[in-house]
């Protein structure tokens, strides 16, 4: 029984890791004019998903009669992944294709009354935490233990790719961090060179110009 829930507790606690570290729901207040955007460093392969709706802060939980706002996702390279105008919810899903930066963007469109406070509700699903359970529940034919240790098999490579990932970026990180070392030791000595030779160049000349002058 102590062994059974033992386990059941690491199941929990792995599965919360997961689900609080690829899950973002957030309120975002957009200005009258410009652009309030949202981004995330996500990997190669990995499934997206999030739901935005606008929220009238007014009138809690009812959308502001008449305001909309647009909505435009890119990837890393500049892609367009979504992209939505006068509108007051949606959605937007995709597979990642690059690593890197993916940004979520939102304004208002112009037939939002000035003065008024506009907010926007995003929930913002990465990887494991994106995907539907019940559908793989009901298409596998799986309950009770076997669940539980299926979403935990999932959580746990979850974890797993997202070390490789970060790994992968460390090493980059590094790589770059020494090449900008190196090329500032190389700008270093050049300056040094250079000093030494307007140093050397102006002893060279002061000598020629007093011995010009007799002076020495």
């Amino acid at each position: 029984m102590a062994t059974k829930l033992a386990w059941r507790a690491v199941i929990v606690f792995i599965w919360w890791c997961v689900i609080t570290t690829t899950t973002q729901a957030i309120w975002l207040d957009l200005p009258n004019s410009g652009t309030k955007c949202v981004s995330e460093d996500i990997h190669n392969n990995v499934v997206v998903l999030a739901d935005y709706s606008v929220i009238n802060n007014q009138e809690d939980s009812h959308l502001h009669p008449g305001a909309t706002i647009s909505v435009k996702v890119t990837s890393p390279y500049g892609n367009n992944l979504h992209h939505k105008e006068n509108t007051t919810h949606g959605q937007f899903a995709f597979t990642t294709t690059e690593s890197g930066n993916y940004l979520a963007c939102f304004w208002v469109d112009g037939n939002h009354r000035p003065g008024d406070r506009l907010t926007v509700s995003l929930e913002w699903r990465v990887g494991i935490a994106a995907k539907d359970w019940e559908s793989v529940a009901k298409k596998e034919k799986i309950e009770g233990v076997e669940f539980e240790l299926t979403k935990l098999e999932g959580a746990v490579e979850a974890i797993h790719e997202n070390l490789i990932y970060l790994k992968t970026r460390e090493v980059e990180m590094r790589q770059v961090s020494e090449k900008t070392n190196a090329r500032v030791a190389w700008f270093s000595i050049m300056s040094l060179g250079v000093c030494i030779g307007a140093s050397a160049l102006q002893v060279w000349y002061l000598k020629r110009f007093f011995h010009k002058k007799k002076l020495i």
